[in-house]
């Protein structure tokens, strides 16, 4: 077991949530508990599918400026190229956006470009991609998101085989941040359910996105309370 020394964060996706009520979703699974809102943008080119763009955070992110202001909106760019979103949906209220490092020519160059335009920022690493890429950078990361389905679509299955990247990461982010103030997060996305989500925080997570999971349950704050007593260490 290599848990990580952040508080674990459950950040239900919106990929998920009724769009002809989408404010009143976001709302609803906050007051039920949830840390964060993950706003997940695909364009149809790097991934079969088309959802949002930054108008649409814009608006969600007024919105919860005055009803939930210390809710941040966790935007996951599945698209090619970026550098563009990246400008988009900072001005659009992005707290922090993070991206596929082969949807980008210069991934170093495009992390920066997220912080010096004040979001919090970091890679994104399909079930096939190798996290070699993150020992050039890891001074401008600060999120790992494996994902733990293909991206492009909502309520797939969580592959196994996942938990053992996230245990690689969390070796390489215990070593980065040992003796220092800095927080890097591991951030899993895909099939994460009640009945699995103490295996990923065992395996070194700990924020933890959730669509389905949530959003296609009756009672949020049910499930967001369930999840989090499994993944409350000691």
């Amino acid at each position: 077991m290599a848990y990580s020394p952040f508080a674990p964060l459950i950040a239900p996706s919106i990929l998920s949530a009724d769009m002809a009520a989408l404010g009143d979703e976001c709302e609803s699974v906050i007051a039920a508990g949830a840390d964060w809102i993950h706003f997940d943008v695909m364009d149809n080119h790097y991934v079969p599918n088309l959802t949002f763009g930054p108008p649409v955070c814009q608006s969600l992110a007024k919105r919860l400026s005055n009803s939930y202001p210390n809710v941040p909106i966790d935007v996951h760019l599945m698209c090619e190229p970026v550098d563009d979103l990246i400008r988009g949906f900072a001005d659009a209220g992005a707290a922090s956006i993070t991206f596929h490092p082969e949807a980008t020519r210069h991934v170093d160059r495009s992390l920066a470009l997220a912080r010096d335009l004040g979001c919090k920022t970091g890679l994104v690493f399909n079930p096939a991609t190798s996290l070699e890429w993150l020992k050039y950078v890891l001074d401008k990361v600060d999120i790992l998101q494996i994902m733990s389905v293909n991206p492009g679509f909502g309520g797939q299955s969580f592959i196994e085989e996942s938990l053992g990247k996230i245990a690689e990461a969390r070796d390489i982010i215990d070593t980065v941040v040992a003796g220092t103030d800095r927080e890097i997060r591991i951030e899993v996305d895909g099939g994460v359910k009640i009945d699995n989500i103490a295996r990923i925080r065992e395996a070194g997570a700990d924020t933890f996105v959730a669509g389905s999971a949530i959003f296609g349950q009756p009672d949020y704050a049910q499930v967001i309370d369930e999840m989090k007593q499994q993944i409350t260490v000691g």
